[in-house]
């Protein structure tokens, strides 16, 4: 158990290192407790970034996750604009790049992720944009502003779910745009091809040039800035603007030269507890090893706030697993893509919905069990799916395609169940 009035540090103002100090606090820690972030501003919500800040960037407040009076009310000092540089595990000390230190009975680690870089020549020309943070959303909202005022296009490396956002707020915003996908579908890494292909109708309706297996060289440009992005098939697309949606790199630089166990993430159980027993780490940074060896790494709210709590719970010496199935969602034109559970592995998909309109969601199967489904604005699908994956319930693929079939119902019957075995 840690020393009720030693001090914890946090390496991390995000969803993520918020939670667990107020997890912390809610579970009776009644010690020093310091959350650290290397911005200048307060932390904040990051989803909106890429979705409606794009098209209405408004008060900085808009987007906070805690307000200063209500972390002040916790006692959770908050220590901006703050590099950390180092930890010393031998001495239990972390380092800054202002040359102060801080010891720490317990660390928890909640650095997040790092946009993936475009490894290309021209990729340092200016108007060459990623999104991560609240300048990065200001910097590629003003930039699709001024391609849609002189007639210029954008142009997106990427059809993940950043891409497709920022594209379909480039033309809301009324500029022209080009995605540029190296494999042959859209989201093809996360999604059936089914669903794919609803958002590809959905972007070559609302006017977006979809290029797939596009496998970008180089960009050009000239007095500074971007002009084109080449591809080897020869081409060359114009280019006012240059959005690199590629996915995103584990921000896991400290706890590696610190000696902690790390693999394209910081390595966890599923309480958050690191190699280190004195250190946690939850979020965006962290990679767990599942028993068929896989990594499984998971970036959403929904896991930084759930594992956060778990990290929390493992610095006070308990434990609290967080086995809930994961969701994830993404907002595209008037489209809410809602996804819960991992469709790795699945055998078998079937709809429900309307898949041309479209408004159905796809239930991915492994052995005749659900293990995933995703919903495109099926709210009440979504909803249902969650608590029948969250519960270890499955219908069956028949049941799961009749629209009459009443998804509730398996809840309904495992009550009783559930009650007889307690």
């Amino acid at each position: 158990m840690v020393d009720s009035q030693a001090p914890i540090l946090i390496v991390g103002a995000g969803q993520a290192g918020v939670q667990i100090a107020e997890t912390l606090r809610q579970e009776g820690y009644t010690g020093d407790l310091l959350l650290i972030g290397n911005e200048v501003h307060p932390p904040y919500q990051r989803p909106p970034l890429s979705k409606k800040w794009l098209l209405e960037p408004g008060a900085l407040s808009a987007l906070s996750l805690r307000g200063a009076d209500a972390l002040v009310r916790r006692r959770i000092e908050l220590k901006l604009d703050t590099e950390v540089t180092a930890i010393d595990r031998a001495a239990s000390r972390l380092r800054f790049a202002n040359g102060e230190q801080l010891a720490y009975s317990k660390l928890a680690l909640a650095t997040g992720a790092l946009a993936r870089a475009l490894a290309l020549p021209g990729a340092s020309l200016g108007q060459v944009l990623s999104l991560r943070s609240i300048a990065d959303s200001g910097a590629i909202s003003a930039a699709l502003r001024r391609c849609a005022t002189e007639g210029r296009p954008v142009v997106v490396i990427g059809g993940g779910f950043i891409g497709l956002e920022v594209a379909a707020s480039a033309r809301k915003l009324g500029a022209a745009v080009t995605v540029l996908e190296g494999l042959p579908r859209l989201m093809s890494r996360v999604t059936a091809p089914i669903v794919s292909e609803a958002f590809e109708r959905v972007h070559r309706a609302h006017g977006v040039e979809l290029v797939f297996n596009a496998q970008v060289t180089q960009l050009r440009g000239s007095a500074g800035c971007v002009e084109s992005v080449c591809t080897a098939d020869g081409r060359e697309y114009a280019a006012g603007c240059v959005v690199v949606g590629i996915g995103v790199v584990p921000d896991d630089r400290l706890a590696a030269a610190a000696g902690l166990a790390c693999d394209r993430g910081i390595l966890v159980d599923e309480c958050a507890r690191t190699s280190d027993p004195s250190i946690a780490a939850a979020g965006d940074c962290t990679a767990r090893r599942l028993a068929d060896g896989r990594l499984l790494r998971l970036e959403s709210v929904q896991n930084a706030v759930e594992q956060a709590k778990s990290a929390a719970v493992a610095l006070l010496g308990r434990e609290r697993p967080f086995r809930a199935a994961p969701w994830f969602w993404s907002d595209q034109y008037d489209i809410k893509l809602q996804m819960v559970g991992l469709s790795h592995g699945y055998d078998q998909v079937v709809t429900r919905g309307d898949v041309q309109k479209p408004a159905f969601s796809a239930f991915y199967f492994q052995a005749g069990r659900l293990i995933a489904v995703d919903s495109l604005s099926r709210v009440q699908d979504h909803m249902q799916s969650k608590r029948l994956l969250d519960h270890g319930l499955s219908p069956t693929p028949e049941q799961a395609a009749d629209p009459l079939f009443d998804l509730q119902s398996l809840l309904r019957e495992a009550k009783p169940a559930t009650a007889d075995g307690a």
